[in-house]
C-alpha cells in the first residue's frame, strides 16, 4: 500500500491524513467509530456523539506556568451528611444548579441505590471542592451524589421533589418509602454518615487548581475541561453560555449534533466568545485551558451593551454558517467523501469568528459561492489539516487555521468584487 511505509522493523506507519483514515474507517459502519477512524466524543451514557474528539494539547494536564508549591493547600475533611446539608441550607455550597450533565440528573433508581448504600454503611466516593473567598465550597466532583442525598433528606435545599426509594437491590422492604417513612434509627444513620471532602483552599492559583481537579477527579465519569471551568468560575458566564448554546441559530448551524450533557456546546460558544474578546493574533500562551478560563472571567465582566453585541455577532455567524456551508458547517470536507464528518471544534471557532468579523453584505456574498469546495482544497494542505486536528491549542496552529479561513473568505470576496466590475 502506497499510504503505508516502514517506520521500524516489523512495523508500518500510516502516512495518510487523519481525515482520510476517518473516511475509510467510517465506510460501511453506519456511523460507528472504528479503530482507524476519527475519534468522537461520547455522552455520559457511553454513546457516540457527532463531535470530533480533540487533541488540544499533547500534555493537557501539564502545569505550564511557574507557581509556588507552598500556595497549594489541599485539606481533607471528614464531614457528615448532616453537616453538608447544613452548608447547603446556608448557601455555603455551590452545586452549580445549571450543571447540564445528564449524569447530574440521575434516574430515581440510581439515586435510590446511593441512599441504599448509605443505609447499608457502604462507603461512597469522596467529594472534591474548591473553597471560594467567602469560605463557601464549589463542588467540582460529587454534584450528582450530593444532589441525590439532599433530594432524599432535605429536598428544599436543591429545589427538587422529594425522592422515594425505588429499584433497590437489597432493602426491598424500603421500596417506595421517603425519608419521613424511615425509623428514627435509620434517619440518624443517614444524617451521621461520614463522608470525605477534599477541599482545595483559597489562595491556590486557579490554573493549578484546575490542573489538580483534572488529575484528582476519579468519581465516575471524568469531568470534561468545560465542566471543571463551569464549576470553578461562577458568574454570568455560566448562564450566558447556556443561553447561546440553546438558541435555534446554534442548533441549526450544527445540525442539532452537539449533545449538551458534557457541555461540549457551551465550550464551543466559549471558544467563539474568547476569540472575539481576544483576537487570534494575540493568542500566545499555548495553554488553551487557561485561555478559555480567562475568557470566562472576561465574560463575567461584560456590561449589557457588550453582551448584546456578542450575542448578535454569534447569532449572525451561526445563521450565515448554515446558509454558506449547509449540512457541512464546521465539519471537515473533501470532494467525494462518503459521509458527513463530525463537528470539529477548531474549525467551528475559526469559521464562526471569521464570519462574525465580516459585514452582513460580505456574508451574503459568500452564500453565492461553493465554499465547501474551497474548504476541500484547503484540506489538501497538511499544515492546515493538522491545525484543526492535532495540538489545536498550539499558538502556531491557532494562527494557521484562523489566517487560512480568513484568507479563504477574502479571496472569494475579492473575486466577487472583480466579477461585479466586469
Amino acid at each position: 500500500m502506497a499510504a503505508l511505509e516502514d517506520s521500524s522493523p516489523g512495523r508500518t506507519r500510516d502516512r495518510r491524513s487523519v481525515f482520510e483514515r476517518y473516511q475509510e474507517g467510517a465506510a460501511g459502519t453506519d456511523g460507528q467509530e472504528t479503530a482507524g477512524g476519527l475519534g468522537v466524543e461520547i455522552t455520559t451514557d457511553g454513546l457516540p456523539t457527532d463531535v470530533e474528539r480533540e487533541d488540544v494539547e499533547v500534555e493537557a494536564d501539564r502545569i505550564t506556568s511557574p507557581f509556588d508549591p507552598e500556595k497549594i493547600d489541599i485539606e481533607t475533611r471528614n464531614s457528615t451528611v448532616d453537616l453538608l446539608l447544613s452548608r447547603l441550607r446556608n448557601e455555603m455550597i455551590d452545586l452549580a444548579p445549571d450543571f447540564q450533565r445528564r449524569a447530574g440528573i440521575w434516574t430515581d433508581e440510581k439515586q435510590s441505590r446511593l441512599i441504599e448504600s448509605l443505609l447499608l454503611r457502604i462507603p461512597i466516593p469522596s467529594f472534591y471542592a474548591a473553597e471560594n473567598k467567602d469560605g463557601s465550597w464549589a463542588i467540582v466532583d460529587g454534584i450528582q451524589r450530593l444532589t441525590s442525598i439532599a433530594r432524599f433528606l432535605d429536598p428544599d435545599t436543591v429545589g427538587r421533589p422529594p425522592l422515594r426509594l425505588t429499584g433497590l437491590e437489597y432493602l426491598h422492604n424500603l421500596e417506595g418509602v421517603g425519608m419521613d417513612d424511615l425509623s428514627g434509627k435509620l434517619q440518624i444513620r443517614l444524617r451521621e454518615t461520614e463522608v470525605v471532602v477534599h477541599v482545595i483552599r483559597r489562595g491556590t492559583p486557579e490554573p493549578v487548581m484546575f490542573n489538580v481537579f483534572a488529575r484528582l477527579n476519579t468519581g465516575g465519569e471524568p469531568l470534561t475541561r468545560q465542566e471543571i471551568r463551569h464549576a470553578l468560575i461562577p458568574g454570568r458566564a455560566r448562564t450566558f453560555l447556556a443561553e447561546l448554546a440553546e438558541t435555534d441559530a446554534f442548533r441549526q448551524a450544527t445540525g442539532h449534533s452537539v449533545v449538551g450533557d458534557r457541555m461540549a456546546d457551551r465550550e464551543m460558544v466559549l471558544r467563539f466568545l474568547a476569540f472575539r474578546l481576544i483576537p487570534p493574533t494575540e493568542y500566545r500562551q499555548g495553554y488553551f485551558d487557561g485561555f478559555l478560563a480567562d475568557a470566562m472571567h472576561r465574560v463575567n465582566r461584560l456590561d449589557a451593551d457588550e453582551e448584546a453585541r456578542l450575542r448578535d455577532e454569534f447569532l449572525q455567524s451561526m445563521w450565515s454558517a448554515r446558509e454558506i456551508f449547509g449540512v457541512h458547517a464546521f465539519r471537515k470536507y473533501r470532494r467525494g467523501q462518503r459521509r458527513k464528518s463530525p463537528i470539529n471544534k477548531a474549525l467551528f471557532e475559526s469559521v464562526a469568528v471569521n464570519l462574525a468579523a465580516l459585514t452582513p453584505d460580505e456574508r451574503d456574498e459568500l452564500t453565492e459561492w461553493d465554499v465547501n469546495s474551497a474548504l476541500a482544497d484547503m484540506m489538501e494542505d497538511s499544515e492546515f489539516e493538522r491545525s484543526i486536528s492535532v495540538g489545536t491549542g498550539d499558538p502556531k496552529r491557532v494562527h494557521k487555521r484562523f489566517e487560512a479561513i480568513e484568507e479563504l473568505f477574502q479571496d472569494l470576496l475579492t473575486e466577487s468584487g472583480e466579477r461585479a466590475e466586469q
